[in-house]
């Protein structure tokens, strides 16, 4: 079982509360986690950009001139990418093939990731999170409090505005919803802060693990 120390909101601390590693998938998959990163972040490129290739552009296909005799340059029709208003040579054509990730995947990738930060004692449960009106000092005192200085991730168990809007400005701090953590966004910032419902939401969701030879 691992510990995890629960603080108020003052940043004192209240107890403890246990999870055990095999609700997180029993070990750390490394090469799952780079795997889901990658997709991650692939999906979140644009991938609309587009240009006219030759076979785009508009004019006739005939030969300007014949290949000899004229003193000029050889020369093929109005589409070829060396004129001005030609094709390009290589053109974007849109989107490419995305990264797909099956959901057990992706949360077995976010549950070792969560693993990775609970062994390297960068977890903490804050037991009661209020914020009764949009007021950003009233969180970054309340990181402070905690000792978080490089960043973090606040999961909580549902949508608050006010939490959310009083810590965007607050750098290097992301506020989600535990059923919306990835892998990326738990290994990015320094330290992962559950509010009490999200950790025990969280001990309450195991994703079912296949055992092989690896794994004994």
């Amino acid at each position: 079982m691992l510990a995890v120390p629960v603080f108020s909101m003052q940043g004192e601390q209240t107890g403890e509360m246990e999870i055990d590693p095999a609700v997180l998938g029993a070990r750390i998959r490394p090469q799952l986690i780079k795997q889901a990163i990658v997709a991650f972040l692939d999906h979140q490129r644009q991938q609309s950009a587009r240009t006219k290739g030759r076979s785009d552009v508009e004019g006739s296909t005939r030969k300007l001139y014949r290949q000899k005799g004229t003193g000029n340059a050889r020369a093929g029709n109005l589409r070829t990418p060396v004129r001005r208003g030609g094709g390009r040579t290589f053109a974007k054509r849109g989107p490419r093939a995305v990264k797909a990730l099956p959901k057990k995947m992706r949360r077995l990738a976010r549950n070792s990731a969560i693993l990775a930060k609970l062994q390297a004692n960068e977890v903490m449960i804050i037991e009661e999170l209020h914020c009764p009106e949009i007021r950003t000092r009233t969180m970054a005192s309340i990181f402070s409090a905690l000792g978080v200085e490089k960043g973090c991730v606040l999961a909580m168990h549902e949508r608050d505005g006010n939490v959310y809007l009083s810590s965007r400005n607050i750098p290097d701090t992301d506020v989600r919803v535990v059923d919306e953590l990835n892998a990326y966004e738990v290994l990015r910032r320094g330290k992962l802060i559950f509010t009490k419902p999200a950790f025990e939401r969280l001990v309450c969701d195991p994703v079912p693990v296949r055992v092989d030879a690896s794994d004994e």
